[in-house]
């Protein structure tokens, strides 16, 4: 098999593993929040993702690295050099497992204070065994599991990693559906959680060294992962964007809140993991690119890479703004001890996690490209931004506050992330990013109009399916007649490319 048919089979499996893993994600995660939200409450279940946010706080000492390491990974795993992956490899573990350390001592401290911060009315006893049940896998995963995750990702082996993420996820939410059913308290449904995710990094582990000629007694001499501070803007920025909320409302606002807000984000971030799953071998495609210097390949690629994820999540968090308040809706039918309808809030949130979407084609060329310590001021900004601005919304507009400043750093980071690679990457014209963000907003303005006539009329999922149905048959006819005028050659060069991989096969 030659090389440019060999990336595509990789390709095509990572996309698929990954959107197979994204679709039992959002099932799963729809299933076990309710299940919280009935069995034991709003409090209970905002303090649970309170606690998530905070133990996921301790990628932020990652610095980056992770990304760095695999941006590392590109040049030698395109050139069969074992050594240099080998000394990659030895460095990055050596980081990780200080990190573990750091992460257990993190955990300590957490199971200490937390009960004092968060404004919450459960005994010192329960948060802090919720706590220590929470934080096992977290800690598994960075005492020596995620590098094998990362060379496995470079190498655009990545449906490996992601095959092991959807059977133990399955796993645990049967466990845990039968371990709710049955009675059992909400810290040992998470340790069983825990433990089965153990499985994972287990896996990998066995993969590589089965795989891999990895030599982790070998020495150097200069470190080989260069870059591996100036990950730091970036990794800062991505912890603080997608993090900053549910800490500024667990320590300004109520348990409630943190509860409304999770449950909003389980259904944006969901879709928005659908569309992040479509992309997950493109970084590590275009990194090979770019480390062999193809750049007649490399510019057709990022063009349908653009135009695909530009028009798919139009499309898609089209959909979901008009379809995510009636949905709440009938999830929460029942449940009254919060108010869960915030149709504002919903719009908000939607088009705040759509600019996260939108500005995946800059941001994946900056990573492919290694450009980390050139962009650090836009992330610092873009974080500062989100930060400054909830905190000062939050007491006025809580949850609507707090959303509007995830907003506006999104949207500045993508404009910033635009200019940028078409200043100093792949030269990328300007002119097309302007051109795709325009026809981006006609065509949501178009689907919000034209399906005003179509009504939920009961709080049922069977009403909400009938409605989503129409919703998306209306909004895919309307993109594809936008799309058809702006770009019929990639539309009609669609059939073509789906005959002649039919003709193929």
């Amino acid at each position: 098999m030659d090389n440019l048919n060999l990336r595509k089979v990789k390709l095509k499996k990572n996309t698929i593993s990954s959107l197979v893993f994204q679709i039992c994600t959002i099932i799963c995660g729809f299933i076990l929040p309710r299940l919280i939200l009935q069995s034991f409450g709003s409090s209970i279940n905002g303090l649970v993702n309170s606690i998530t946010q905070f133990l996921g706080m301790i990628s932020f000492l990652e610095l980056g690295v992770g990304a760095v390491v695999q941006s590392a990974l590109y040049k030698p795993l395109a050139e069969k050099n074992c050594d240099q992956i080998s000394r990659i490899v030895v460095s990055a573990e050596k980081f990780f497992r200080k990190l573990a350390f750091i992460l257990f001592c993190y955990v300590i401290i957490l199971i200490c204070f937390y009960p004092f911060i968060a404004k919450q009315d459960f005994s010192f006893t329960y948060t802090a065994t919720l706590i220590a049940a929470m934080s096992i896998s977290a800690f598994a995963q960075y005492y020596f599991g995620i590098v094998y995750r990362l060379l496995l990702t470079a190498d655009q082996r990545g449906y490996i990693s992601y095959n092991a993420q959807t059977i133990t996820l399955i796993l645990n939410t049967i466990a845990c559906y039968i371990l709710i059913r049955l009675g059992a308290s909400i810290q040992l449904v998470k340790l069983t959680t825990s433990l089965i995710y153990l499985i994972r990094p287990i896996v990998l582990a066995w993969y590589v060294k089965c795989h891999y000629q990895l030599n982790e007694k070998i020495q150097y001499s200069e470190e080989p992962i260069k870059q591996k501070w100036n990950g730091v803007a970036q990794h800062i920025a991505a912890i603080i964007l997608d993090g900053t909320d549910l800490i500024v409302l667990t320590v300004f606002a109520s348990l409630s809140d943190v509860s409304i807000y999770s449950v909003y984000f389980l259904v944006v971030n969901g879709v928005k993991q659908l569309l992040l799953s479509m992309t997950n071998g493109i970084q590590s495609l275009l990194g090979e690119l770019w480390a062999k210097k193809e750049l007649s390949e490399l510019e057709r690629t990022f063009g349908w890479t653009e135009w695909t994820i530009h028009t798919g999540t139009t499309y898609i968090f089209g959909c979901t703004v008009l379809l995510i308040t009636p949905f709440i809706q009938v999830y929460t039918n029942g449940i009254t001890d919060a108010n869960y309808f915030q149709p504002l809030f919903a719009l908000l949130i939607t088009i705040a996690n759509a600019g996260h979407c939108l500005r995946l084609p800059y941001n994946l060329m900056i990573l492919a490209g290694g450009h980390y310590k050139q962009t650090q001021s836009n992330y610092i900004f873009a974080a500062s931004l989100n930060v400054i601005i909830s905190i000062l919304m939050v007491h006025q507009f809580g949850l609507i506050g707090v959303a509007i400043g995830t907003l506006v750093a999104m949207l500045y980071q993508t404009i910033w992330m635009a200019l940028y690679i078409s200043n100093n990457l792949n030269k990328w014209p300007i002119k097309n990013f302007i051109k795709q963000l325009c026809i981006d907003i006609i065509s949501l303005i178009v689907m919000i109009f034209a399906t005003r006539w179509i009504k939920f009329t009961t709080i049922s999922y069977f009403s909400w399916i009938l409605m989503a149905i129409e919703v998306a048959f209306v909004s895919g006819l309307i993109i594809f007649l936008i799309n058809f005028i702006f770009y019929r050659q990639k539309i009609l060069k669609i059939p073509r490319i789906v005959l002649n991989k039919v003709l193929k096969k």
